[in-house]
């Protein structure tokens, strides 16, 4: 180790600020990738499919990217690997066997796999990529494979712990490697970079092996049809639903091609156990009688399009809601889905449906570790420094009150807004001139093709709706031949609203006359003086902001 030798931490994307995971390491032309992942959009992103970080820093310097290393398979980890090597290809991608298998699937799906070189590794296993050494220990998460990465850097060693818990009894997979992350602090930990999600919770998070009695019990009381809602990447939380519908003697039928595509590469690489005969498909299922059936799907977020979203709403193609059907809802809201996950609620109680939700009725635990478990991940791992990373700044600071509680000093926290460089060495650590980062929009197809200005707009139109001036003048001339005419769409009802849109035209009958009168022909000119005068008109009137859009067509002077 190079005692001045410095490093940068850089986070280009983490939920602090726009909710999905990307992490820097860079050491004088190299840099690491850890993590490349997407967030949701929120509200006010209209139209808006995913979110990912800008990554025009790394566009900038691809030469230097030595390889991506993924620390598990949840979307905010993976879910922008494909937009990323849209932009920057061939880079070695390194993770566990599931999580790659996730990734392929999504590589698939663009048409880049045979472009891109997936490298497997195994928790326990060591890595040199120079001038770096990467040690990966395993960690619990609410999904299998998951890994913690001690990074050695010629500045020291940099642990990234990505997702984790402590779980002392876990459904499918061996506890945390509480002896690899010890050895890596006896060792010497330059810097920490932890999970804060849960940082404002006290005690310890609640082991996933208690879900599994509420699960059971439901299982067995349960009459009719049982309907599960729950993350499609919670492999194990998908091993329990599938062990009680064997043990009370059902099928199960799959809804929803997130949870279809997990479920077959979770089966098809051992990480999901179940006889071939319990998977049914829905046609066939719907055949026996309700207490065999099982339906597991997606829409446990209330996302307009999943499956349980569709059978609330009564539109979904296949399944409809009997009375009597048990309804589980394994997970908690993501914050900014609660009201759509109450309106989910509302209708399947509306329809006579049994609904159980809540974490107060154990059906669904965290993955992230509470605020002893963080206690633990510092005391056992002893960093000199301390970057906590993955959360909104509010679990960021309640985790730097954690660190300084056990003792590391206030001098070495840092708390990384996206885009800061943090300067690493031995002899100290400062934040240095940032880099260029903030949210790209995808929206279908087109990424970074919507911005401010059109969100902008979709904001106005949903609030406000939109009001369109059509007119026709003389080339030349300007003289007004037709119009003005007014089309209102999620404005007001024209119907019913005559005297305010006889009033409209008035004002802009005034307004074509005083440009005819100064013989304004310029479009962009002669559009102004239409727009002006109606908005204060409308707002004044209604006080709504509708877009206002003038259509002028211009014909040839007879």
């Amino acid at each position: 180790m190079k005692r001045n030798a410095e490093i940068s931490i850089i986070p280009l994307g983490g939920r602090g600020e726009i909710g999905n995971n990307m992490i820097l390491i860079e050491y004088n032309d190299e840099i690491l990738i850890l993590d490349c992942g997407i967030m949701f959009p929120t509200e006010d992103m209209l139209g808006i499919d995913l979110v990912m970080p800008d990554i025009s820093y790394l566009i900038e310097n691809k030469d230097k990217i030595k390889a991506m290393l993924i620390s598990h398979g949840h979307e905010d980890h993976i879910g922008a690997i494909p937009y990323f090597l849209r932009e920057i290809s061939n880079i070695p991608i390194y993770g566990t066997r599931l999580t790659l298998g996730m990734i392929k699937k999504k590589l698939e799906e663009h048409r880049l796999m045979g472009s891109t070189e997936l490298r497997q590794i195994s928790a326990g296993q060591e890595i040199s990529l120079d001038p770096f050494k990467i040690k990966f220990v395993k960690v619990n998460h609410s999904i299998p494979d998951a890994v913690a990465m001690g990074i050695k850097t010629p500045s020291g060693t940099v642990l990234y712990t990505g997702d984790f818990k402590f779980d002392q009894t876990p459904i499918n997979e061996e506890p945390t490697d509480f002896n690899g992350l010890t050895q890596l602090g006896e060792e010497g930990v330059l810097a920490l970079l932890s999970d804060s999600t849960n940082a404002e919770h006290k005690g310890y998070s609640v082991s996933e092996r208690v879900v599994n009695d509420t699960i059971n019990n439901i299982f067995e009381k349960a009459d009719g049809r049982i309907i599960v809602a729950t993350f499609s990447s919670h492999l194990d939380r998908l091993q329990q639903i599938i062990n009680a519908a064997y043990e009370t003697g059902r099928k199960i039928a799959i809804s929803g091609r997130s949870m279809i595509a997990n479920t077959k590469i979770a089966k098809d690489l051992g990480y999901l156990n179940f006889p071939d005969d319990m998977l049914l498909e829905i046609r066939k299922i719907n055949n026996l009688p309700d207490h065999k059936i099982v339906y597991l799907m997606t829409g446990s977020q209330g996302e307009t399009m999943a499956s349980l979203t569709r059978i609330a709403r009564g539109d979904h193609r296949q399944i409809n809601l009997h009375k009597g059907d048990t309804v589980l809802l394994s997970a908690t809201p993501i914050p900014g889905n609660e009201r759509s996950v109450g309106e989910t609620i509302n209708q399947l109680f509306e329809k006579g449906a049994k609904v159980i939700y809540g974490r107060e009725l154990d059906v669904h635990v965290s993955g992230h570790a509470y605020q002893e478990e963080l206690k633990m991940m510092l005391n056992m791992t002893k960093p000199k420094y301390f970057v906590p990373v993955h959360g909104e700044y509010r679990h960021l600071y309640h985790h730097s009150l954690l660190a300084k509680d056990v003792g590391i000093p206030e001098d070495n926290i840092f708390i990384a807004k996206n885009g800061s460089r943090l300067k690493v060495s031995e002899k100290n650590a400062y934040f240095a001139s940032p880099v260029s980062t903030g949210k790209i929009l995808i929206d279908g197809s087109g990424i970074g093709d919507v911005g401010n200005i059109v969100l902008r707009d979709r904001r106005i139109l949903s609030e406000h709706g939109i009001i369109i001036v059509v007119i026709t003048i003389e080339s030349g001339t300007g003289k007004v031949l037709a119009g003005p005419d007014i089309i209102s769409r999620g404005f007001v009802y024209m119907k019913e609203s005559q005297e305010l849109i006889e009033e409209a035209k008035n004002r802009l009958n005034i307004a074509l006359k005083e440009c005819e009168e100064k013989n304004i022909t310029d479009w962009s000119k002669l559009k102004t003086k239409l727009k002006d005068p109606l908005r204060d008109f409308i707002y004044n009137e209604t006080r709504r902001n509708p877009m206002i859009m003038p259509i002028i067509m211009e014909v040839p002077k007879k």
